[in-house]
């Protein structure tokens, strides 16, 4: 949050939950509006550049914390399968004309 705050950002809430699920787990429906309510609640009554961090929270054990990005050596093969397999499929996606 380091750049948002050198970047004087007008209006910024940090919700601290697993990257590309901004709101909540899918499903959540409480957590989600939870989440959209308090954007809005900052949106309308921040008089100035303010950053502020939700008490959502992903449901289940916190686990995903631990495993963000892990790499070692009990997924490092697997991991680089898995980037070999999304490089081909992205060459092959290419030489059909497609794009992302």
């Amino acid at each position: 949050m380091d750049i948002v705050t050198h970047c004087n950002v007008p209006r910024y809430l940090h919700n601290d939950l697993p990257l590309g699920n901004p709101l909540g787990s899918p499903g959540d429906r409480e957590t989600q509006l939870e989440s959209v309510l308090s954007a809005l609640q900052l949106a309308i009554s921040a008089e100035h550049s303010v950053v502020q961090v939700s008490d959502a929270a992903w449901k289940g054990d916190g686990q995903w914390k631990e495993n963000y990005n892990k790499v070692d050596q009990s997924n490092r093969q697997a991991l680089l399968r898995l980037g070999q397999e999304n490089r081909k499929k992205r060459a092959e996606n290419k030489a059909r004309g497609l794009a992302r």
